[in-house]
């Protein structure tokens, strides 16, 4: 059984900086694709980044290129959003999410209903 779990959120002041971590289990994630989405309070899910585990092809919403980066660790099955000049706006629950393939444009990875396996979110509140 998959699991996800975030960490690393928290309360920052616009400019500053924050690392999630998603902590993957359960099985080989050699085959996945992993993403990062978020959801302020009255708006709908949004993509942010996703990195293909197999090459690290990465791509990100253009709200948060250059500002963001995801990453992750073969050995400690961890994916990483390293988030740097935060804005007010970036202000969400992040969530990590991961499904079992890696051959689609990016497009279809930046859909939601895509993906098979959810981590519970952890909340992202930046002060102006």
């Amino acid at each position: 059984q998959v699991q996800l779990v975030e960490s690393g959120g928290g309360l920052v002041q616009a400019g500053g900086s924050l690392r999630l971590s998603c902590a993957a289990s359960g099985r080989s994630f050699s085959t996945y694709t992993m993403g990062w989405f978020r959801q302020a309070p009255g708006k709908e899910r949004e993509f942010v980044a996703a990195i293909k585990w197999s090459g690290g092809y990465t791509f990100y919403a253009d709200s948060v290129k250059g500002r963001f980066t995801i990453s992750r660790d073969y050995v400690q099955n961890t994916v990483y959003l390293q988030m740097n000049s935060l804005k007010p706006e970036d202000t969400a629950v992040y969530s990590c999410a991961a499904v079992d393939n890696q051959y689609y444009t990016d497009t279809y990875y930046k859909q939601p209903a895509n993906y098979n396996y959810w981590g519970h979110g952890t909340q992202v509140t930046v002060s102006s």
